[in-house]
């Protein structure tokens, strides 16, 4: 069955130019990191600073439009950024791309080489469907503080993600909880690429065609499906 994704009126409200494009994808083979995954990602590194051609991530058009929406629902750009901006941050340091495992490793990639957040989420630890939303404040978000699980509640107002269990993702894809998580059990996922305008509809959809291409040739068989984008309103 076709794991259902709404995004809520009260979203598409503070961000009009919003669109988001999932790719699905069964029978999957998660792993550690390997050199070839590595290569994926320096590749996008290198992609990355030819597309910048020396701006800081954040003065990127698509960077800059992220960070209004943020501020739009209280949240401090510069301190919680989306997970596009910081992970350009960090490939472009010295410390450079972390290595997760394999399936991370390739949505990370495509996230730093086309400047869009990415996300992916185990669909077997979903509770029913994803909702996009505004908290209401008492949501349960559980989460990881030093090295014991903590259950937080998201800001009255805030972007979310969200099942029947609680919050998946703060902050719209600031951060995930580990509870969805792709671990290297994971063999069916849903990839999530999220856009603002004035990024144009068709470089999302390069982008879905690009992971899918990549999982695809990571985990050879693996049924794989791009949704349709999800248009702004």
């Amino acid at each position: 069955m076709t794991l259902t994704l709404t995004v809520s009126d009260e979203v598409r409200a503070l961000a009009p130019g919003f669109t988001h494009i999932a790719v699905e994808a069964h029978g999957l083979v998660n792993g550690p990191s390997t050199e070839a995954g590595a290569a994926v990602l320096d590749d996008a590194a290198r992609r990355l600073s030819a597309r910048l051609d020396g701006r800081a991530p954040h003065e990127d058009p698509h960077m800059a439009a992220w960070r209004e929406v943020y501020t739009a629902f209280g949240a401090k750009p510069s301190r919680t950024r989306n997970s596009a901006e910081a992970l350009a941050k960090r490939a472009l340091s010295d410390a450079g791309l972390p290595r997760i495992n394999v399936l991370v490793d390739l949505y990370n990639a495509v996230s730093v080489a086309h400047l869009i957040p990415v996300g992916g989420e185990d669909i077997d630890r979903i509770q029913g469907g994803m909702r996009l939303v505004r908290a209401g404040g008492e949501e349960d978000f559980t989460t990881v503080a030093g090295g014991e699980q903590v259950v937080e509640h998201p800001e009255a107002g805030e972007v979310v993600w969200r099942d029947e269990a609680g919050v998946t993702c703060r902050r719209w894809n600031w951060r995930q909880g580990p509870r969805t998580r792709l671990t290297e059990q994971t063999t069916s996922g849903i990839f999530l690429l999220e856009s603002m305008a004035p990024m144009p509809v068709s470089e999302v959809s390069a982008a879905a065609t690009e992971l899918a291409e990549l999982l695809e040739k990571f985990s050879p068989g693996a049924r794989i499906t791009v949704r349709a984008p999800e248009p702004a309103v």
